[in-house]
């Protein structure tokens, strides 16, 4: 039985390594500012960030939400909101790939002209 649990374990394990990489694998880079100046073409689709995590609130509706900066932009347009069902502590320097999402309302205040859903963080 044991034997079972970690085989399952490992299983699990490797097919959320292979669609993080495959997902990264599909995914565009760009600059937080790129993605705020395209968000209407990239709506939908898979691209990939990376900057410093300066913000962090685990465990709210299911899903974390952390705010992603990467110098690029200016006030307004410098900070992306991500959700994911990993983490990072503020500070961290991360990849970030995940699907563009706009104006998502997920109610009791918490609405979203833009972020990044269904993310998948890798710390540099």
């Amino acid at each position: 039985m044991r034997q079972s649990i970690v085989s399952a374990a490992a299983a699990a394990s490797l097919l959320v390594l292979f669609s993080a990489s495959a997902l990264a694998a599909d995914a565009e880079m760009k600059t937080i500012e790129q993605v705020y100046q395209q968000k209407e073409q990239l709506a939908g689709k898979t691209v990939q960030i990376s900057g410093k995590v300066v913000k962090v609130n685990n465990g709210i509706m299911r899903r974390n939400f952390l705010h992603i900066v990467d110098g690029s932009g200016k006030p307004g347009t410098d900070d992306m909101t991500i959700t994911s069902s990993s983490t990072a502590a503020i500070g961290d320097q991360v990849t970030v790939t995940g699907v563009v999402k706009l104006n998502t309302d997920f109610g009791m205040g918490y609405s979203y002209p833009l972020l990044l859903e269904q993310s998948v963080i890798t710390k540099k």
